[in-house]
Order: C-alpha cells, then structure tokens, then sequence
C-alpha cells in the first residue's frame, strides 16, 4: 500500500504470522489495524461493508473458499466467523492463513468459543513516538530488558512544546496529519461515534449519551491518577439529582473498556511478592491522551499555562497527559518484547512507580515519568527504594523527561528523553 507507515507489530506478524494459522488483530477503531493487515492479505472480506457482511454471514465457509491469506475485517460485527475460523484452524494447522481485525470484543450475550490455541491475539495502539517520525529513538527498551545496563546517549531537539503538539495531534493514524481545527472536529466526532454507534452496535443500550459522555469525561480528567470510580461518578454527575446507578457505570466501564477505549495500566503485583502493603487499583489512561484533552476541553496554550484538571499524582494536567503519552509508548515497546507493564503504589502512598516493565524471566525496569527538561536527586527516590527492595531483579532505573540528552546519573539511573525511547 502506497504511503503505509511501518508500525512495531509488523515486526511481530512478520514474525509469527508465517508459523500461525490465525491471528486476530484487535484495538480502537482508527488505530490503523486494517492497513496493517491489508499488507499481508490475498483476500479482504469487510464486515463494515452490507453485501460483504451479508455474504459472509449467509456463508460462513466463504473464509474457507476464498483465496488465503484471509483478511476478515471487524470480524465482531458477524461474530460466528470467529468460531468458523477456529474450526477451519483444526482442521488445518498452516501457518499465515486467517487474519481477523476487530474494534470491540462481542457482547457479553454473545456465545464465541475461545480461540485459545488456534486464534492467537495481538493488541495494536495509537502511534509511539517512535513511531511517529519526529525523532530517531538511541535507547531501546528491548535492549534494556536485556539487563546489560547498555550505555545510554543521545539528543533531540524537542522540548516541552512540541510534547504539548504530540499530546494535542493523536497517535491516530488518519488524523494526526490534519490542520487544527480538522483534526479536533475528527476527534469530536470520534467520541460521538464511540457513544451513539458503536458501543449499540456492540451490544449496549446507551440510554443516556449525555451521562455517558459525562463519565468518560471525568475519567479523562483522572489521566494518570487512581481515583476510585465512585468519585468518578460523582465528578461527573456534580448537581444531578439524577445519577446514574452503579450498576450502568460499571458496563459503562466494561463496554468501554471492551471497545478498547479506555486503556488502564493495572497496578503491577511482582509473582515473587517481596513487596507488602501495594495497591491494587489501576492507573486510568484512554487510548490516547489526544481524546483526553479534548473530553476535558484544554489546548496547548491552556496546557502550557497549567488549565485543565488538576492531578496531584503528576502535579499538572500536561503532566498527566504527557505521562499518559509515555505509557501508550512504553506499553508497546514492552509487549513488542513480550514483556508486561503495570504501575506500583503502597498503600499509604509513601511510594510510587509510574511504569514497571517485567519481562518473561520476572527481571523488572522501573520508569519515573517527569515533565522536566532536569532531573534532582529527589525525582529518583522511589526508584532507589525500589532497588533496595527487589535488589537484583530491578535490572534499571530509567527516568523519561522532555529534556535534551539521555545519559546516566553516577548512581547508574538513566534519563532518557521521550523523543530518544524506542522499542
């Protein structure tokens, strides 16, 4: 395809795609799914196309008919085509043969039998930073994860800024290119598709778009933090006499969070368990910062100048934004190298890692986020304490900033830049 934009998971479906029979390409609408696998398809059967649909819904064996490699795109929209494929993989176990993309997993009413075994599953996100173009990345996370404290260096030129442009454009691919007023109007109207279609579409009666719309907004002003969810609901429904009931919230939540809309980091439980007294609730971050910025309604300038919601976790709402901009990055790095991420909090709140990536083999690399081109002795203390609880495991101490360089402190910690971190 003229003009695709090579994305981290290719590295991946190049890979494994060869050796699997099925792989099911899942995340948010607009993330670039069907692009990237529209370069490996012989065959694309659309389920957001009415004759396709209806074709393929009539005749569940045309997956089987037609020419592989088989892309079947937003396959939930004719959920039985799932179990086709997996039928169609027991029967014959050749690698590179079904592709299925889709935007939303079924609605919980929906009978789809695992594919565990058959119908491998991969999680693709907004653009990295990486993999936006704006700079070449020097530090790589999978080379970290390897635990030879490789040397760190580097520079770029951007600083707080141009963060700010980055948080403000999106990592959506179809929109990030667009002139200002454009592109927020697409992310507008994003948001109003999720509400008004896609979530019906997927199963779920929203009654009240209006709540809805409410409640995603007030989580989109707790970025980065932990706020319980009652003081969500009640952020969002301040003077209404009429709230919602728990209930609604919750499969507001979940059909959200199915929709791959909300993306919380869930707080990270080391398998080992040295730690005492850790939290448990998850980070809230959306798929991507762009639509938290205009849920709350702040642009750059409000952002530079500290408007928007104020977040005691990072200290202002850019910071919060710019660490959710880091986590959609880290996030993808870390699974490209089959690695896991989550955050760490005690529970009196007298210690807190933003981001901890754990590898396979339970090595972990700890992340601060500061929105500060410096980094001070008192920026790293919770990375030392760390050190001192997990010892040999905690493999690296990595500081992301705005600031120009990356190199390493005396006591080993290193501060990268956003712009220089890469997969």
């Amino acid at each position: 395809m003229d003009g695709y934009r090579q994305r981290i998971v290719d590295r991946t479906l190049d890979e494994v795609f060869p050796h699997l029979a099925a792989i099911a390409l899942e995340g948010a609408k607009a993330v670039g799914k069907t692009a990237t696998a529209t370069q490996r398809a012989r065959t694309v059967l659309s389920m957001t196309t009415a004759p396709q649909r209806a074709a393929l819904a009539g005749n569940l064996d045309l997956v089987t008919a037609v020419d592989p490699p088989v892309l079947v795109d937003e396959w939930q929209l004719v959920p039985d085509v799932w179990d086709r494929v997996r039928d169609a993989v027991d029967a014959d176990r050749s690698g590179g043969r079904f592709l299925l993309t889709g935007s939303a997993s079924p609605a919980p009413g929906l009978r789809v039998h695992s594919g565990a075994g058959r119908i491998v599953s991969l999680r693709m996100r907004p653009l990295t930073v990486a993999e936006r173009g704006i700079s070449d990345p020097t530090v790589s996370v999978r080379e970290l994860l390897r635990g030879s404290s490789p040397k760190i260096s580097g520079h770029t030129s951007l600083a707080v800024g141009d963060y700010a442009d980055e948080i403000l454009r999106s990592g959506f691919p179809g929109i990030r290119d667009l002139p200002e007023r454009a592109r927020d109007l697409q992310l507008d109207g994003y948001v109003s598709r999720v509400i008004d279609r896609e979530l019906p579409e997927n199963g779920m009666t929203v009654r009240r778009p209006a709540a809805l719309r409410a409640w995603l907004a007030a989580y989109a002003a707790a970025t980065a933090s932990t706020a319980s969810y009652t003081t969500l609901l009640d952020a969002a429904t301040a003077g209404d006499d009429d709230k919602p009931a728990r209930q609604t919230v919750a499969q507001y939540r979940d059909y959200l969070q199915r929709a791959f809309i909300l993306d919380p980091v869930e707080a990270w439980m080391p398998a080992f368990a040295p730690l005492k007294r850790l939290g448990a609730s998850p980070k809230h971050h959306l798929v991507d910062p762009a639509i938290a910025a205009r849920l709350v309604g702040v642009g750059k300038q409000g952002l530079l100048v500290g408007e928007g919601a104020p977040n005691p976790a990072t200290g202002t709402w850019l910071g919060a934004l710019f660490e959710s901009l880091v986590t959609q990055s880290v996030r993808v790095y870390a699974e490209a190298a089959d690695s896991r991420i989550g955050h760490l909090r005690t529970r009196d709140g007298d210690h807190e890692i933003d981001l901890v990536i754990e590898s396979p083999d339970r090595s972990c690399i700890a992340i601060e986020v500061k929105l500060s081109d410096t980094v001070h002795d008192t920026d790293v203390r919770h990375l030392a304490w760390l050190q001192r609880e997990l010892g040999d495991r905690l493999i690296d101490r990595i500081v992301v900033n705005t600031g120009p360089y990356a190199y390493r402190r005396p006591d080993g910690i290193a501060v990268v830049p956003l712009a220089l971190l890469g997969p």
